[in-house]
């Protein structure tokens, strides 16, 4: 074949249409601007704080874990050596000591075989996509704005999604009745609704305990799943339940991570998806199979320093993050008030108050796009994130997204007042 003929084979037209997807994209940017100017201050990434993380850690949580083998399971050195080097089970290696930690932390009662250890969250939520997304009638729900690895998962695997409003309080649990009855209305079949109870990226909101409750009642009632992700629930000044515990029908299935928690370079998520399928054993069975075929299993060594960092703090990772904690609520109170100090004598400016977790959502009277993002980081030395990008492009033209995780209060005094020196000229 001739390189014309390879050039039209290779054409974009000829690839999967999410490569030119919007959402797909957006994140590229904020890594080219963060390259490109070195020095302004990142009030974008949603990473965690740093000044913690110690490589001698990283051996102290996998020594720990090989004791665990050795004392725990009565495993010989063979095997001990075998569970780190070999492939592992694609449900993964760990998933009692996950269910410890759900027990500890968040009152969840697990099954360690309703466990599926993945490579992340985001792997999690494609595995559960593709696994639900059976036919074109097949559709997800979500709140508008949304995490945009769940937009692109929902991508990858050709689920369409549908908005659900979502304010101040989180997710409307009577609009995603409302949306229900009009998916029905079109033929579609809608399997799943994608929510973060706590501390939601991009917007920090959360939701109240009577509308998790209402949200479970309308997710009963309509047979459908809600995907829960709390990535974010550790951090807050107080802890509201999180709906997998709260869940009596078997509606939920809980997506969590470790990024946050753990070690984000070891890159561990999971799901529990302890729903029967008649004919299939556990939903995570499903998952399972598709995972076999994704990415084999997660590292065993990567689940090791996961589960050392559980086994060494009680499995409770409330106390393994005891000082992120201090550090976060510190910042985001230090955020709220520095936004207050330089922007609240202006009525056109307005931000929402998070109680905890990374992200603060600010409104402003003028269009926040991609262009004044780059202005913001040549001119001004700050970055954030427009809220466009979490609504597919569809909405938030008038938002941003402020990280407080990684910063210290000096950078986010400078931040503040860099985003206020940016945002108090285009104001009417």
């Amino acid at each position: 074949m001739d390189s014309n003929g390879l050039s039209t084979q290779l054409s974009m037209e000829t690839l999967h249409g999410s490569l030119t997807d919007p959402a797909i994209s957006s994140m590229n940017l904020l890594n080219e601007l963060i390259d490109e100017y070195p020095v302004a201050i990142s009030m974008a990434a949603g990473r965690p704080y740093e000044e913690f993380f110690d490589v001698r850690l990283i051996h102290e949580y996998i020594d720990a874990y090989c004791e665990h083998l050795r004392g725990d399971r009565k495993l010989n050195e063979a095997a001990v050596t075998r569970t780190l080097f070999q492939y592992g089970t694609t449900k993964g290696v760990i998933a009692d000591l996950i269910a410890r930690n759900l027990a500890e932390d968040e009152d969840i009662d697990a099954a360690p075989e309703s466990v599926v250890v993945t490579v992340g969250a985001q792997e999690a939520m494609f595995l559960v996509l593709r696994t639900l997304r059976a036919g074109e009638r097949d559709v997800l729900l979500a709140p508008a704005p949304t995490y945009v690895g769940l937009t692109g998962a929902a991508l990858l695997t050709d689920t369409p999604v549908w908005p659900v409003r979502s304010g101040e309080n989180g997710i409307d649990p009577d609009d995603l009745a409302l949306q229900l009855k009009r998916a029905d209305e079109q033929g579609k079949r809608v399997r799943a609704c994608y929510v973060t109870p706590n501390f939601a990226n991009p917007t920090g909101t959360s939701m109240d305990l009577a509308s998790r409750h209402r949200l479970l009642e309308v997710a009963e009632a309509h047979g459908i799943l809600l995907l829960e992700d709390n990535a974010y629930g550790l951090f807050g000044a107080e802890r509201l339940p999180s709906l997998k515990s709260l869940d009596r029908s078997g509606s939920v299935v809980y997506i969590g991570s470790f990024a946050k928690t753990g070690m984000p370079g070891a890159r561990v998520g999971y799901v529990v998806a302890d729903q029967q399928v008649p004919g299939g054993g556990l939903l995570a069975d499903q998952l399972s199979k598709l995972k076999g075929m994704l990415t084999v299993n997660t590292s065993p060594i990567a689940q090791a320093v996961i589960a050392g960092k559980l086994l060494l703090n009680g499995f409770s990772l409330v106390k393994a993050n005891a000082r992120e904690i201090d550090i976060y609520q510190r910042n985001l109170r230090l955020t709220l008030g520095e936004l207050d100090r330089r922007l609240g004598a202006f009525p056109d400016v307005t931000w929402n108050t998070p109680t905890g977790g990374f992200f603060v959502t600010v409104t402003v009277p003028f269009v926040v796009d991609d262009e004044l993002l780059e202005r913001a980081a040549r001119d001004h030395g700050v970055l954030f994130t427009p809220m466009h990008h979490f609504f597919g492009g569809k909405g938030g033209f008038h938002q941003l997204r402020l990280s407080i995780s990684l910063l210290t209060p000096e950078l986010i005094e400078e931040g503040v007042s860099r985003l206020a020196a940016l945002i108090t000229p285009r104001l009417p």
